[in-house]
């Protein structure tokens, strides 16, 4: 078996006109490790939005560093801070862990606050803060409200939660994609930090990028328990359909909209009363509502559940979105075809998938390779 990058991968080049920082009084870097941050620290970044406010101590409630360093705080704040609703309990998301220090996710999902959040007409996590340095560097920070304090649950990629559920979070994600659908706001012109999907090297690159770890899962014996034996004879084959993906959706000719980019349940939160809340705007983009629908379909629903129900779903979804107003969607045949397409995008993004990230990678795996068999997702784009 062949667990070897096709070529030696360099890391891709961050683009040099670098957005400026929001808060330029900010002289200083966001720190690329956890060392020195503290409450004097947390004070002086957040002077830069809350002049006046000052952090009289801060704990540490819990540490998630994966990739991503998710940082949930409590933190005393002083009486400017109280004025200005700032709530006890946060969490801080940057780039601690000393891994993909490469790649843009960081700063890009802190551009999203920032820029984007309020034009979007479903449920997002409360930001406090975000930042990032505009040096090149790629380094990015935001301070989000801490969502346990909603009474609600962090979605996860096993939670069964039937179809019910699902075709109902399909109204919300047609809404997401529907609050921009069209609009000049998300032009390279007015959002020039904002990647369109497929022509960014995070997204064309990413099988490249992340092949160390596929080559882990790749000596793995229960993920070549149910990986189909036409990919373990040729792993490379993942990558060259991919980028055959890639060359069919910067050729399709269809409105963008706001795409969520990684949207799974574990980058969702669920409301107590069912609605979800989304999650994790690190691989936001200027897309097409077809890599979301898709990635989130699949991998919620069992394998039964989805031959059963599927084309059900994106009929529904497709109501949904002309619902909110959106002009222009494409026909179900259309709509579907993209689905049986975009079935390649979940095939690539969980063979990189490590347990130790915090999601269950071999039933998302199955479920994305069985959907591939279904509905000839290799044969389409030329394997």
């Amino acid at each position: 078996m062949d667990a070897q990058a096709p070529a030696q991968y360099h890391n891709p080049v961050i683009d040099p006109n670098c957005v400026p920082r929001p808060y330029p009084a900010r002289t200083d870097h966001i720190p690329t490790t956890m060392e020195g941050i503290d409450a004097a620290w947390l004070s002086r970044m957040m002077w830069c939005k809350y002049p006046g406010v000052v952090a009289k101590s801060m704990e540490t409630v819990e540490l998630l560093n994966s990739h991503t360093t998710k940082w949930r705080i409590k933190v005393d704040w002083n009486d400017v801070g109280l004025a200005a609703g700032l709530p006890a309990n946060l969490c801080m998301k940057s780039n601690w862990s000393g891994a993909f220090d490469n790649i843009d996710i960081h700063a890009l999902e802190a551009r999203f606050y920032h820029f984007m959040v309020q034009e979007i007409k479903v449920p997002t996590a409360k930001c406090y803060y975000a930042d990032w340095d505009d040096d090149g560097s790629a380094h990015g920070l935001v301070i989000l409200e801490d969502l346990n304090d909603r009474g609600g649950k962090f979605g996860h990629s096993t939670q069964q939660n039937g179809v019910n559920m699902i075709m109902e979070n399909l109204n919300g994600l047609a809404k997401l994609h529907g609050s921009l659908w069209g609009s000049d706001k998300i032009s390279s012109a007015n959002a020039p930090w904002l990647q369109t999907q497929m022509d960014t090297p995070i997204d064309s690159d990413q099988v490249r990028i992340m092949w160390q770890w596929i080559a882990l899962n790749l000596d793995e014996p229960g993920f070549c328990g149910i990986a189909p034996k036409h990919y373990l004879d040729d792993p490379r084959k993942v990558e060259r359909a991919f980028d055959r993906l890639g060359e069919i959706e910067r050729a399709y000719d269809a409105p963008y909209c706001v795409a969520l980019g990684d949207c799974h349940q574990g980058n969702t939160y669920i409301l107590p009363e069912g609605e979800r809340l989304w999650l994790d705007w690190q691989l936001v983009r200027r897309g097409r509502p077809w890599r979301d629908l898709t990635y989130f379909v699949v991998g919620a629903l069992t394998i039964e559940e989805r031959r059963k129900h599927h084309k059900d779903l994106v009929k529904q979804y497709r109501e949904y979105l002309i619902a909110t107003g959106a002009e222009g969607v494409p026909s179900f045949d259309d709509a579907w075809e993209q689905t049986r397409l975009w079935v390649m995008y979940g095939i690539q993004a969980w063979v990189a998938n490590l347990d130790a990230w915090g999601q269950n990678g071999i039933p998302m795996n199955e479920r994305f390779f069985v959907a591939a068999e279904d509905y000839g997702t290799w044969g389409l784009l030329g394997e």
